[in-house]
């Protein structure tokens, strides 16, 4: 039987590593190797959501590591803040929205468990890509809805599934 040893928060922190692993209660989870259309959707919402900081007072990055508590962190594909003030280097309150982007090695309920995550520390808009299907996902309260576009009224942002995918 394999067992698996338990790191701080603090060890986490301070390890280096070529490709990142998120924190999971403990356990390094490492994250799967984002392929072309991965990177190609996540340069071109990530664009369009740090334009708005030309009228808006928003803060986007791509691969930030957040903490979401004490022994979880995570790194979203796209995260963005509103505020007059950038977050922190290591984020630790919520940002307005998250995306994330799926690969052909993610497993759903990992996807799920990680948007479940998002929402129960106060992130208000979950945005799900998978990128092989050609479908974008809103999360909400345990379950993902199908949407032809994404959307943040109060700031006159639509992006369309079509454009994302033609």
């Amino acid at each position: 039987m394999a067992t698996s040893a338990l790191i701080t928060a603090e060890q986490y922190i301070a390890m280096h590593f070529e490709r990142e692993p998120e924190l999971v209660h403990g356990e390094l989870v490492e994250r799967p190797l984002p392929t072309f259309p991965h990177g190609d959707l996540q340069l071109e919402i990530g664009s369009r959501l740090r334009a708005l900081r030309r009228s808006y007072p928003v803060h986007t990055g791509a691969e930030v590591r957040v903490r979401i508590a004490a022994d979880l962190y995570r790194i979203p594909d796209i995260a963005m803040w509103t505020g007059p003030e950038p977050p922190p280097a290591l984020p630790d309150s919520p940002p307005l929205l998250v995306v994330e982007i799926s690969s052909p090695d993610d497993r759903f309920n990992d996807l799920m468990q990680k948007c479940a995550e998002y929402q129960t520390w106060g992130v208000q808009h979950i945005w799900l890509v998978e990128p092989e299907l050609k479908r974008c996902h809103v999360y909400n309260n345990g379950s993902l809805t199908e949407v032809a576009r994404f959307a943040l009224p109060q700031f006159s942002l639509e992006i369309l599934a079509a454009d994302l995918f033609a």
